[in-house]
């Protein structure tokens, strides 16, 4: 379903001669066909939760060339990141609120039975399991080590 949805979202750009958005699809189709070519060896297939954790992925390596971009004075490049990012992100689901992830933190915590932070692993799998592309699994990390530590 996501990947058809960018292929269309791709012609009605190159139909509106959108060349931001139509260069950002296709380098998102690109990465698509990596990482399936990647997986193919593997005889695995690339389900709409793997994308969604590889548009995760794009999107936290655009901020942080944003932030480099920006450390180098380098506004312009930054402010084509931002616009990458903000392409991406709509095809991403609504990220879930702190108070959301604390929640869902908590009964993950709750029923692997996890004690301390040895078991940091075994909830961060569950996590993405559960939630994969409504989480920012990097914050919620530190939340899962918070919560197992005290």
């Amino acid at each position: 379903m996501l990947r058809e949805k960018i292929n269309e979202d791709l012609k009605l750009a190159m139909k509106a001669r959108d060349e931001r958005r139509t260069s950002t699809l296709r380098m998102v189709n690109a990465a698509f066909k990596n990482a399936e070519i990647e997986l193919r060896a593997q005889n695995k297939q690339l389900g709409d939760k793997e994308l969604l954790g590889l548009l995760q992925k794009m999107v936290k390596q655009r901020q942080e060339s944003v932030e480099m971009y920006l450390k180098g004075g380098r506004a312009e490049l930054a402010d084509a990141e931002r616009e990458e990012i903000a392409i991406i992100q709509g095809f991403l689901p609504q990220q879930m609120p702190e108070e959301q992830v604390r929640a869902a933190i908590a009964e993950i915590i709750a029923q692997e039975n996890a004690t301390g932070v040895k078991d940091m692993g075994k909830v961060m799998a569950a996590l993405k399991a559960a939630f994969a592309g409504r989480m920012d699994f990097g914050k919620a990390s530190g939340l899962v080590k918070g919560m197992l530590a005290g």
